[in-house]
């Protein structure tokens, strides 16, 4: 199973989740978006939204945005303890 993490160079919400995906030392896709919105057609494709990030993971058959989310999807789902992503921060 995959998971794909459509994200923007630069974007701290975008850091954030692949911060969380590495904490959790998760083999993942990245798929880099255009910094022009109306340019971000593959996300919108998938996600029905031009923002990113967006999650999408095969295994749970889910596709996800905003970054709090998917943190919180990534610890309920892949986390062995409430440590794991003790350090994982977002830095705006």
């Amino acid at each position: 199973m995959t998971i794909t993490l459509y994200q923007l160079e630069g974007c701290p919400f975008c850091e954030y989740a692949a911060d969380a995906l590495d904490a959790l030392d998760l083999d993942y896709e990245t798929v880099w978006v255009d910094a022009m919105h109306s340019d971000r057609d593959e996300v919108k494709h998938v996600s029905g939204q031009r923002g990113v990030p967006v999650l999408v993971d095969e295994r749970f058959g889910v596709t996800m945005a905003e970054s709090e989310n998917i943190v919180e999807f990534l610890a309920r789902s892949y986390a062995e303890d409430d440590e794991a992503l003790a350090d994982v921060e977002l830095a705006v």
